[in-house]
């Protein structure tokens, strides 16, 4: 259902026959980064990082810091926020750590962590919405799609009551004027449009419009 770089054609949906091109996606990362919008620019990176192959894995990893990542083809739903907000300059890590490090406790509790952990704490969904919560613009949950806007961050509440993150983008050629998202569930990093798929919990912009520069 996702969309992969490296095919000529590649099927979105089957149920709508929907298909899209290296092309179209190439056309749609171009007019995104031409925009003087962090949103677009932020969409851009995640279409971007879609076509990358990313093995889902929740596993503990002890990296670096700052700028500290698991290796490049694997990683969970938090680190497609983490790399895409990367490549605008924007590291997580640091800004969620640093947060923490003054605010533990307004942050969940969740873990039996004492204190926080730079190693993980920023690939923790429930984190990054605290985080979002604290410094983001939090907007309404809606089932509108012309309430979200390219490079919104959208979480869901899944069946097992777990939370999801994902970025919403564009569509695929005719369709670029829908609300789709990038997110990695467990198959990878995709493209598609599930936005409405499940439970929409909670829709933030961040940097807020008034602290971007």
């Amino acid at each position: 259902m996702g969309f992969w770089f490296g095919r000529p054609l590649v099927p979105f949906l089957k149920a709508s026959n929907i298909e899209a091109s290296i092309e179209q996606a190439d056309q749609l990362i171009s007019s995104l980064n031409a925009s003087d919008s962090l949103g677009d620019k932020l969409a851009a990176a995640a279409l971007a990082h879609s076509g990358e192959g990313v093995a889902f894995d929740r596993d503990y990893y002890k990296i670096g810091y700052p700028g500290g990542d698991i290796p490049s083809n694997k990683g969970m739903a938090a680190d497609v926020l983490v790399r895409c907000y990367r490549k605008l300059g924007l590291d997580l890590q640091v800004l969620v750590h640093e947060d923490m490090a003054e605010n533990f406790r307004v942050y969940p509790q969740l873990w039996d962590a004492t204190g926080p952990d730079a190693n993980i704490d920023h690939r923790r969904v429930p984190n990054l919405q605290r985080f979002l919560e604290r410094k983001g613009e939090t907007l309404e949950p809606s089932r509108s799609a012309a309430d979200y806007k390219a490079g919104d961050i959208v979480i869901w509440t899944l069946a097992n009551a777990e939370t999801h993150i994902g970025i919403v983008v564009p569509g695929p050629g005719d369709r670029a004027n829908e609300a789709w998202v990038v997110h990695n569930m467990g198959s990878g990093v995709k493209w598609e449009n599930v936005l409405f798929d499940y439970p929409l919990q909670r829709h933030f912009r961040f940097p807020a419009p008034d602290a971007a520069k």
